[in-house]
């Protein structure tokens, strides 16, 4: 899942980042309204978790411009604005699909941020199988043949991806988009290193297949 986060409150904005994180999205930051708008322009985000009083553009602005252009993300308002006016408003004038009212509990953030991504996705089941590989979203666990296996988010993700190709390659590409962010540099082995990583410790050396010029799928 990749999402933006367009909050100008530094501190918050990185805050929320590093927690969706933890929890295998990649996630890029906008400090204004007319970067937040520009960079759904220019990326395909899952979600954007919007701060409705953003400078240059705001938030409201940016929610109108984006629903009128073709496949916008999902967008979850989040605004100290809380009355009832304030979220019949976002939902019902501006578009919005989600609204969270300051201050939030994050573990609620990350709750509607994944239901959001649900709705424009194909449902898909909490825990994932593949030939003896299977990963519980809900506790972000990994077990292999029944034995429990400690993953990063990133490797978590990663291996979600592959699971769900069940064997299909996924490319550099993909990975990159749903798995990084804007910041990673294409030509680094950050990918490459995370497949390494995630075959030691699934401990299937062979598992993980490169395959030039298509990417990486399961093999067991």
């Amino acid at each position: 899942m990749r999402v933006l986060v367009a909050e100008d409150h530094a501190i918050l904005a990185r805050t929320i980042a590093t927690g969706l994180r933890r929890q295998s999205m990649a996630v890029d930051i906008a400090a204004s309204g007319d970067e937040a708008e520009r960079m759904c322009l220019l990326a395909d985000y899952d979600v954007l978790v919007l701060d409705r009083d953003l400078p240059v553009m705001t938030g409201d602005a940016v929610c109108l411009r984006l629903r009128g252009r073709a496949d916008p993300p999902m967008i979850l308002m989040l605004t100290a604005a809380g009355t009832l006016e304030d979220r019949v408003h976002g939902l019902e004038r501006l578009g919005a699909d989600d609204y969270l009212p300051k201050p939030f509990d994050f573990t609620e953030l990350v709750a509607r941020v994944r239901a959001l991504s649900r709705r424009t996705h194909t449902a898909s089941p909490v825990v994932h199988h593949y030939q003896g590989i299977s990963l519980d979203l809900s506790r972000h666990e990994v077990r292999v043949d029944g034995r429990a296996v400690d993953l990063t988010p990133k490797e978590f993700a990663v291996l979600l991806m592959l699971v769900e190709a069940r064997g299909e390659a996924v490319t550099h590409r993909e990975l990159v988009r749903s798995v990084w962010d804007e910041h990673l540099d294409p030509r680094t082995s950050a990918v490459r290193a995370t497949v390494s990583r995630l075959r030691g410790k699934l401990g299937l050396p062979d598992a993980i297949v490169a395959d030039a010029g298509e990417g990486y799928r399961l093999c067991r």
